[in-house]
């Protein structure tokens, strides 16, 4: 069993997006990101600052809104506005999820896709869907880097996602599609789960439920990907995969933390600095 480690790979990534933002302030482009936070969900909170301290580690410069739990929709759609209009902005990010009495998907399609680092516009949804070039959500883009680096090719591979969501699961479909893989999507009203779990080489799944993916729902040598994330009673973290056991019978597997979770962090900033790069040679696509 290999250990897929996000963290290490991370580190050498940010090492490469700083040489590359020295490169490009030499040319007079400064990367620069917009962070927004509505309210205080702790979650959130943890998040933002994980960003906006991989933005310091990086150089890449950036702007903190922390707004107000009770902003309205209006408002919020006039900061957008602005920061659209802002040439010194390359990327605009909303952490989601927005208080209720805000309709998320108006304020994602309210974000310039030039600026879309998140990859959640439904412009380069359909750009990445189509296999054009295009923003594309950072943990599907952090999985498929963690794949590449370690040789994963998943041409011809028999793919299962678990989790259908616009974040990840949709995004990440495309993405192996793309690549040429044979891909099953299984959600909420998916009957068994294991079924496919069973026939397949590589297995993502993200869905928020500790020990979902048990031993008996993989077969021997499979490519174990977990991109979930769930806090214990006792305090710890963990994925929804039974590492313990699940990694006795993959030949690849993820841990949690330490494996996409980072990965998800710098591939945003990858698609910070790549904006940056488009504004530098005045490129749209």
């Amino acid at each position: 069993m290999t250990l897929l480690d996000g963290k290490s790979l991370a580190m050498n990534v940010e090492q490469k997006i700083i040489a590359q933002t020295d490169y490009l302030k030499t040319q007079g482009i400064i990367p620069k990101l917009a962070v927004i936070l509505v309210g205080e969900d702790p979650a959130s909170c943890t998040y933002v600052n994980m960003k906006i301290k991989a933005c310091e580690r990086c150089k890449i410069d950036y702007i903190d809104k922390k707004l107000s739990q009770n902003i309205t929709q209006t408002e919020l759609l006039d900061i957008i506005a602005k920061l659209n209009k802002d040439k010194d902005i390359d990327g605009i990010l909303v952490q989601l999820p927005l208080p209720e009495h805000i309709d998320t998907k108006v304020i994602l399609e309210a974000i310039d896709p030039q600026k879309d680092v998140d990859g959640f516009h439904p412009f380069n949804v359909g750009k990445l869907f189509a296999g054009l070039e295009a923003f594309a959500p950072a943990t599907p883009m952090g999985v498929m880097s963690l794949l590449q680096h370690y040789n994963i090719d998943v041409r011809g591979k028999n793919v299962v996602i678990i989790g259908a969501s616009n974040i990840v699961g949709k995004p990440l479909f495309s993405l192996m599609l793309n690549a040429g893989a044979t891909v099953s999507i299984c959600h909420a009203l998916s009957r068994d789960i294991g079924f496919f779990s069973r026939t397949s080489d590589i297995i993502c799944v993200g869905v928020g439920k500790p020990g979902l993916i048990q031993a008996d729902m993989v077969k021997e040598g499979s490519i174990v990907i977990d991109i979930g994330i769930n806090r214990l009673k006792d305090g710890r973290l963990v994925g929804d995969v039974d590492f313990e056991n699940v990694s006795k019978k993959s030949g690849f597997i993820t841990p949690v933390p330490g494996g996409v979770g980072p990965m998800t962090i710098v591939s945003l900033l990858q698609n910070t600095l790549f904006a940056a790069k488009m504004r530098k040679i005045k490129k749209t696509f």
